[in-house]
């Protein structure tokens, strides 16, 4: 397999490799351990406190109840009502059908404005990280970085993709070697001269981010196709990028594009 700059068909390289991805895997679920807090917070909820960020960098929550003989998971109306409070109206159709393509990706149940997914004891890690994932994939997607920008970052690079012609797949799903899934932005075709590529768009570039994208390419390097290249197309329209967070990328295969230099690289993505 072949992910940007890199080649993993020189055997003398692959084991010192394999050994380095699963210290990095066994340190990202250790964090998760250590950053993740219970709280009663009565009726029999339960708040689960993760280590996730939304776009105020305040840790994401959900909440916790048992029904049915299994449990009920909601973040209860948090996301949604940030978005609508700051501004963020979601009442396109354009921005209603991206809201229910990503709801559905992750089996995520839309209640008034609360997010919502049931789970068993024994799918219950799995449905609590899809939980998790469309609340990030949610809030990112309607982030605005300012209140008077009328377009999307997501719709923003779709619209780039169509106008050069780049053909694509938007909003690509695939389940890793741990179970979980992961929604990829958009996966371009393989062709004759050019291998599957995959974009990931990211609206707030941060480390967080940068590892977050890291972690769902690892975890799903084994069930995607063989010659892959990964891309990450970054926001700089109102924010710098944070230092390291390119080079970050990099280190784990992954070419990060600035979306103010985006033409420099679109012959690459149309091949």
């Amino acid at each position: 397999m072949k992910l940007y700059g890199y080649d993993d068909t020189n055997d003398q390289y692959k084991k010192p490799m394999i050994d380095e991805v699963k210290i990095l895997i066994n340190q990202y679920l250790e964090w998760l351990r250590d950053k993740t807090t219970l709280k009663d917070v009565g009726e029999n909820w339960v708040q689960i406190t993760t280590p996730h960020l939304d776009r105020h960098n305040d840790c994401l929550q959900i909440y916790v109840k048992k029904q049915n003989g299994g449990y009920i998971m909601t973040d209860d109306g948090y996301i949604i009502n940030d978005l609508l409070n700051a501004g963020c109206k979601l009442d396109s159709p354009k921005r209603q059908d991206l809201l229910r393509m990503s709801l559905a990706g992750f089996g995520i149940q839309k209640k008034e404005e609360a997010l919502e997914i049931h789970a068993t004891a024994e799918n219950f890690s799995l449905k609590k990280h899809n939980l998790i994932q469309a609340m990030l994939t949610v809030n990112d997607m309607f982030y605005l970085s300012k209140p008077t920008i009328q377009s999307l970052f997501f719709e923003e690079v779709e619209s780039w993709l169509d106008l050069v012609d780049i053909r694509y797949i938007p909003k690509v799903k695939f389940t890793g070697k741990s179970g979980y899934d992961h929604m990829f932005d958009f996966v371009i075709p393989k062709s004759k001269t050019a291998p599957v590529r995959i974009l990931q768009t990211i609206n707030s570039p941060g480390r967080d981010t940068a590892q977050a994208l890291a972690f769902k390419l690892i975890d799903t390097n084994e069930v995607r196709i063989d010659e892959s290249s990964a891309y990450a197309i970054l926001n700089d329209q109102s924010d710098s990028i944070p230092s390291g967070v390119e080079e970050a990328l990099k280190t784990y295969g992954v070419k990060p594009i600035r979306w103010s230099q985006r033409e420099e690289i679109q012959h690459e993505l149309a091949a």
